[in-house]
C-alpha cells in the first residue's frame, strides 16, 4: 500500500524517463539492482518539496537519515567487535565515532555525487556541507527498506569500511578539536570561552566569527557559514597554538 501511496504522490514530480535514469543511476551507486524505487526517491527528497502522504505525513529523507545512522551504528559496532577483540566498550566506542565522524561521511557522500540526485526547490548552493553526510544515511536507510539488512551491510562495508584499513592510525585521528580542547581544559583547570558574532559582510551567504578565549586570553579565531563549523575552525587554530603545552599533559 505505501508503494501504490508513493507511486502516486511521485507521479507528478519526475516524468518516466527521468525515473529510468533515476534508477539507473542508484543501481550503478549500490551495485545491484533496487526492488521498490519509490524508497530511494523519499531517501534524495529534501523537506522543500512539501510532500504529504494520505495522512498527512512529511515525505522527505529525515526520517530515512535517522534509520540509516542505526544501521551505520550496528554494522560498525559489529565490524569492531570482530576486528579489534582486545578493545573494551569504551574505545569500541570511540573508534565507531571516528568511522561515522561528519567529516568522514560528507566526503563519501560527495564522492558518491549524491547531491546530485536530491529533488529540492532550493539551489543546490544552498546546502550546508552536512547534506553529503545526510544523504549517504537516508540512503543506507533506503536499501535497508529495500533489500534487507545483509544488502545494507554489504554496502556500509564497500564505501566505508573497505576504507579503514589501519585501525591503529585511526586511534589519534581527531575527530573535533573542540572536544579535545575542552576535555585538557577542564582536566588541566583553565577557563575557556567560545565568543561568537555574526558577520557582517555583503557576500551573499551568512557568516559567523567566533574567538576562542583560554584563561580570559584570546587563542585562536575562526569564521564560517555556521557558530558549530566557527567554533570548530577556532579550536583548530587554538590546538595547534598549544600542541606542545597540550601533548606535554597528556
Amino acid at each position: 500500500m505505501l508503494s501504490n501511496i508513493l507511486k502516486n504522490i511521485f507521479k507528478n514530480s519526475r516524468p518516466s524517463t527521468e525515473d529510468g535514469i533515476f534508477y539507473h543511476k542508484i543501481f550503478q551507486i549500490i551495485g545491484n539492482k533496487p526492488i521498490d524505487i519509490s524508497f530511494y526517491k523519499i531517501a534524495f527528497t529534501h523537506r522543500s518539496m512539501n510532500l504529504l502522504d494520505s495522512q498527512g505525513n512529511p515525505i522527505n529523507y529525515e526520517r530515512l537519515e535517522f534509520l540509516g545512522d542505526a544501521m551505520l551504528g550496528s554494522v560498525i559496532a559489529s565490524h569492531l567487535y570482530h576486528e579489534v577483540p582486545s578493545g573494551d566498550e569504551g574505545y569500541l566506542t570511540k573508534m565507531r565515532s571516528k568511522i561515522v565522524s561528519r567529516e568522514n561521511l560528507n566526503t563519501i557522500g560527495k564522492s558518491l555525487n549524491l547531491i546530485l540526485l536530491v529533488e529540492s526547490k532550493m539551489g543546490n548552493q544552498q546546502f550546508g556541507e552536512n547534506i553529503h553526510g545526510n544523504l549517504l544515511e537516508a540512503l543506507i536507510g533506503a536499501i535497508y527498506l529495500d533489500k534487507g539488512y545483509s544488502n545494507c551491510e554489504h554496502f556500509i562495508h564497500n564505501v566505508l569500511l573497505s576504507k579503514v584499513t589501519d585501525i591503529q592510525s585511526l586511534e589519534t585521528k581527531i575527530t573535533s578539536y573542540k572536544s579535545l580542547l575542552i576535555e585538557w581544559c577542564q582536566k588541566n583547570k583553565h577557563t575557556f570561552k567560545f565568543e561568537a558574532y555574526e558577520d557582517q559582510t555583503v557576500e551573499e551567504l551568512k557568516y559567523f566569527s567566533v574567538k576562542l578565549y583560554i584563561d580570559n586570553k584570546v587563542i585562536a579565531k575562526g569564521r564560517a557559514t555556521s557558530k558549530k563549523k566557527a567554533e570548530e575552525k577556532a579550536a583548530q587554530r587554538g590546538y595547534f597554538v598549544l600542541q606542545n603545552q597540550i601533548e606535554n599533559d597528556a
